[in-house]
């Protein structure tokens, strides 16, 4: 991992070219179908492991489809959540929970030497609560309004987590919660990272929860013809694969710890990565499919390597959204070409780790952001699982072997939402100098 400089803070440069602040990573937390923690998701994905498997949440007889990427063997109490925090919170919550607990040891921030006005929560959820959603509308149709509990709304709303969040740690700057379907992770990182760049805030706990796999949200992707039924757990998540056929839902949340490297240094932190770039756009076009022609997502990678001080030439590979539908990595094929150029962009190391997470929805931006700050922290990237079959409609360098010692300027994340919404994050290796 590249070397944090913090004994010499006075000869680092915090700010960027044009007066902005640099911005870091200095905590990262995760619960995901690879189980509890950063360490459980990286060793997967390094591994190229397949953590999705027969549904064992509820009984799937009925449905088109029967494997999922569960959190399995989850009890928030093992996790640091009381009884009553555990029977009251919804999964989303308590992933978001266990996972921020994660980040905010790691990054070590003492809030009660902090001025809790100055760090925020930007945490999102693609759904929200769909299990208290699901029960409550059971209880109303059978049991009548009087037997509603008095907290479906608060239990069930998306902003809830970062709400939660906020009350958790006592952080007092903005609280939002920014819903972008399977982008919201990445927007809820770049919308921190662009307050702590322009100095509205010191830090921020970002980043995104979800608990999808769920009766009714299955059976709506399903019938939607988005999932993969493929009964197979080896055979169904297939990023950029010839055979791919639709994506397998996953499940958990990734938490990031953000910091402009002034604030960070100030109190002796270590920095993980930086995350230099940031690109939202909208395709204005479907609301489900990608603008064909990649434009959008294109537009988005264009803005964060720019925003970063990086060209095309410098990127060192693309943690793509890559969910294994065929319009998905289609589309971002393009876009990387249309970045790249068509003979660049055959060269440029891509990986997806929905072949061993699933696709995670709201959380998927954020658990995928610390899988590119480890990889360009590690030089190097992650296996793509599931994929074997190259299709003359992707025609990219999908890693099928963990890539090592690969020093990298720069890297790329990229989410993807239903109704357009498109987010590209550029991270770096965290280095003292500007040069």
């Amino acid at each position: 991992m590249s070397k944090n400089a913090n004994s010499g803070a006075q000869d680092i440069a915090t700010r960027r070219p044009d007066g902005t602040h640099r911005v870091v990573i200095t905590g990262m937390g995760a619960v995901s179908p690879a189980g509890v923690g950063v360490e459980a998701l990286w060793n997967a994905v390094m591994g190229r492991a397949c953590c999705i498997g027969p549904i064992a949440r509820f009984d799937a007889t009925d449905h088109d489809v029967s494997i999922a990427a569960e959190v399995r063997d989850f009890d928030a109490t093992e996790h640091g959540l009381s009884k009553k925090e555990a029977r009251r919170f919804e999964r989303f919550v308590q992933y978001a929970i266990v996972a921020s607990d994660e980040a905010m040891a790691q990054a070590g921030l003492d809030m009660e030497a902090e001025d809790a006005t100055r760090i925020a929560c930007v945490f999102g959820t693609g759904i929200g609560g769909i299990d208290e959603l699901q029960s409550g509308f059971s209880t109303l149709a059978e049991k009548g309004p009087k037997r509603v509990s008095p907290l479906f709304i608060p239990t069930m709303i998306g902003n809830i987590a970062a709400g939660n969040l906020s009350i958790r740690y006592g952080l007092q700057g903005e609280c939002l919660n920014v819903v972008t379907a399977c982008a919201t992770g990445a927007h809820c990182i770049g919308t921190a990272v662009r307050d702590i760049r322009h100095g509205y805030i010191d830090a921020a706990l970002a980043g995104g929860s979800e608990e999808s796999v769920s009766p009714i949200c299955l059976a709506g992707f399903a019938n939607l013809g988005a999932l993969s039924k493929s009964s197979d757990p080896c055979e169904a998540s297939l990023p950029f694969d010839a055979r791919r056929a639709g994506f397998v839902a996953g499940e958990g949340a990734g938490a990031v710890v953000l910091e402009s490297l002034e604030h960070a240094l100030g109190r002796g932190a270590t920095v993980l990565a930086e995350v230099v770039g940031f690109g939202s756009t909208g395709d204005a076009y479907h609301m489900t499919a990608p603008e064909p022609s990649g434009d959008g997502v294109a537009r988005a990678m264009l803005q964060a390597l720019s925003e970063g001080g990086f060209t095309p030439a410098d990127l060192g590979h693309l943690n793509a959204h890559g969910t294994g539908t065929p319009a998905n990595d289609a589309t971002e094929s393009k876009a990387l070409a249309a970045v790249c150029g068509e003979e660049l962009a055959r060269t440029v190391p891509v990986t997806s780790v929905k072949g061993t997470t699933g696709h995670t929805l709201g959380a998927a931006g954020a658990i995928e952001a610390i899988v590119c700050a480890l990889s360009v922290a590690n030089d190097c990237v992650p296996p793509t699982a599931g994929f074997a079959e190259a299709d003359p409609a992707c025609p990219v360098n999908v890693v099928v072997e963990a890539k090592t010692n690969y020093p990298q300027k720069v890297a790329l994340s990229n989410s993807l939402g239903f109704g357009g919404h498109n987010a590209s994050l550029a991270i770096s290796p965290y280095r003292t100098s500007l040069a």
